[in-house]
């Protein structure tokens, strides 16, 4: 059968199941079935076709949720943080990609731009940060700014921040990805800029073992949640085969999972900036605590969604 006509006889079909999941086991089992059937065809005559990469995608959905379904509805949250929201960050990988490039490019703008402009982090960070950073720094305690708050009013503080700067980066996606490129470019800026500052300063080994503390989860969080907000713009622009409504719908759902598998993280950030970046720490313990974030980050978001998805391809019948 070629494949324009095996597209043309079956697309329809696959169509209604990828647009109306159902909740019965046993048809939930039968389309399954008939998934794994057109997808071995596909893999034994189009090996290469885009249709094929489709299918297989379709047929692991369908396989994660066949999985889910034998798990008893109180697991439903265990099931949520452990399976789907890993699957979902595979599917959104070069999303997330773009994210990062976009926040990394603007990090080093503000880089270079202090470097070059001594008026530069005034612009950027506002003169009073910068006298006061400069007076904390002249009586020996760079960071003391993290100091200047009581520890649970720094931590409610904090978190409620990073709520708010990821929720203008998910938000603003419906921009058509405009104001979450924004926000990423902006928070990239600053980035740069302030520790450009520090290290002209002279304190860059301070600032890297104490901000980086909370900053690890921070920072990821900011570019994830930017991955969320292109996630819902990219519906928008390139809605591929449905309609651009429907398009939207799917990728604000997907965003917002997105956005809400962030709150434990800026939980936990907003719990180290307010009590443990003030306290007085070992060089090995910053690092210690720097390093086991930026694996969990890489672990949890990048790393076990890809095997996640490889175990679920693996099981699925080969041609």
């Amino acid at each position: 059968m070629r494949e324009a006509v095996f597209i043309k006889k079956n697309k329809e079909k696959w169509k209604y199941y990828e647009d109306h999941r159902t909740k019965n086991p046993d048809e939930l089992s039968e389309q399954f079935i008939e998934l794994t059937d057109d997808l071995s065809y596909a893999r034994t005559f189009y090996p290469d076709s885009p249709v094929t990469r489709y299918l297989n995608t379709l047929a692991t959905r369908f396989h994660q949720k066949i999985y889910a379904n034998h798990k008893e509805k109180s697991n439903r949250f265990v099931q949520f943080w452990a399976y789907e929201l890993p699957f979902l960050f595979y599917q959104s990988h070069r999303t997330l990609l773009y994210a990062f490039l976009f926040f990394f490019a603007a990090t080093v703008l503000g880089v270079i731009s202090t470097l070059y402009d001594e008026s530069f982090v005034r612009l950027i960070l506002g003169d009073q940060y910068v006298n006061m950073t400069l007076e904390n720094i002249q009586r020996g305690d760079p960071m003391a700014v993290y100091k200047s708050q009581q520890m649970t009013v720094s931590f409610l503080t904090i978190t409620l921040n990073n709520v708010r700067v990821a929720f203008a980066a998910f938000v603003y996606g419906i921009a058509l990805s405009v104001g979450t490129v924004y926000v990423l470019f902006q928070n990239g800026v600053m980035l740069g800029a302030f520790f450009t500052f520090l290290y002209q300063q002279g304190v860059i080994r301070a600032a890297l073992l104490t901000v980086w503390i909370h900053g690890t989860l921070e920072i990821s969080a900011i570019i994830i949640a930017g991955c969320a907000g292109l996630t819902i713009g990219n519906s928008i622009l390139f809605p591929k085969t449905y309609s651009r409504l429907e398009s939207f719908q799917r990728g604000a759902r997907q965003g917002m999972k997105i956005a809400i598998g962030l709150v434990p993280i800026f939980i936990t950030a907003g719990f180290l900036e307010g009590f443990v970046t003030r306290q007085p720490l070992y060089p090995a313990v910053s690092i210690l605590i720097i390093a086991a974030s930026a694996f969990f980050i890489g672990w949890y978001f990048v790393w076990y969604p890809i095997q996640l998805n490889r175990r679920a391809t693996l099981r699925l019948p080969q041609s």
